[in-house]
């Protein structure tokens, strides 16, 4: 791979050849900062965790560098902080059983500029070496502007592809504002019940941003049991945990479909869906 950083790492944690490592990828997650991935892709890190076939690659997209701090991390500068998030997130793809690990050190600034295509070109030649199955990556609904950068630079990268070159599903995944809104017919819904010991240690990793001021860990674990529960309201649990995603496969089949559009179609049949039982309740 040619990446556009010289400071861009690739972290493989049992040792493996680079060309190896990548080649094995099936499940690839895409997320702008460390510790996205633990959140919004453990479903394809369970997937593969105890799998010998099955191997889950990770993209961290940008360094870190703006992360919040308070505490022990109060008097970090943005490059004591870098280095510790680097840290960090090799630590949990050691935890994970990660095939492999990449960070490519941009500045959010970077990642929110359209006009910047480096992060896109990068995302090509990772989607390259790796020719995953399966990709996770954040919603399009995200609130947060550095998750949004890096969704559409990760679709554009896939649509840049050969047809038969581009992963079978896409999800994009709850982090900075959750999926429940989206009517329940068009949910993916992945059940991450499993291992709640490995999610735990995972989340845990980040105590530059735990202790440094986001309960990130506790939130995260807390959606997913919220999701379980409030997913039927008329059947028992099936489930003690469950993250939802949107699939943006069709996005990255059809090049021709806009990308803002194919988000507001589910916007809008959201408001249909509140409206018309609104409206059945006031007898109109």
């Amino acid at each position: 791979m040619k990446l556009h950083s010289a400071s861009a790492d690739l972290f493989i944690p049992d040792g493996e050849p680079p060309d190896t490592a990548l080649s094995r990828v099936s499940h690839l997650g895409i997320g702008a900062h460390q510790d996205d991935l633990e959140f919004m892709a453990f479903h394809g890190i369970l997937e593969c965790h105890q799998s010998d076939s099955q191997w889950f690659g990770g993209v961290t997209c940008t360094n870190g560098a703006g992360s919040s701090r308070t505490g022990a991390y109060a008097q970090f500068t943005d490059e004591q902080m870098q280095s510790i998030r680097r840290k960090e997130q090799n630590l949990a793809a050691q935890i994970g059983r990660y095939g492999a690990m990449i960070q490519l050190d941009y500045p959010s600034a970077a990642v929110k500029d359209p006009q910047n295509t480096a992060l896109r070109g990068d995302l090509i030649e990772i989607l390259r070496a790796t020719r995953p199955g399966v990709v996770y990556t954040h919603n399009p609904a995200d609130k947060h502007d550095t998750h949004i950068g890096v969704t559409v630079a990760a679709i554009q990268a896939m649509r840049a592809l050969p047809a038969e070159q581009r992963p079978g599903a896409v999800y994009g995944c709850e982090v900075w504002r959750g999926l429940d809104w989206m009517p329940d017919e068009e949910k993916v819904v992945h059940d991450v019940s499993l291992h709640e010991n490995l999610a735990a240690a995972l989340n845990g990793v980040f105590d530059s941003q735990i202790a440094g001021g986001k309960r990130y860990d506790l939130g995260v674990l807390g959606r997913r049991r919220a999701n379980a529960t409030f997913f039927e309201s008329h059947a028992v649990d099936r489930s003690d945990s469950i993250a939802f995603a949107m699939d943006l496969t069709p996005l990255v089949r059809d090049d021709a479909l806009d990308i803002a559009e194919y988000v507001d179609g589910f916007m809008e049949r959201f408001r249909k869906d509140v409206l018309t039982k609104l409206q059945r309740r006031l007898g109109r």
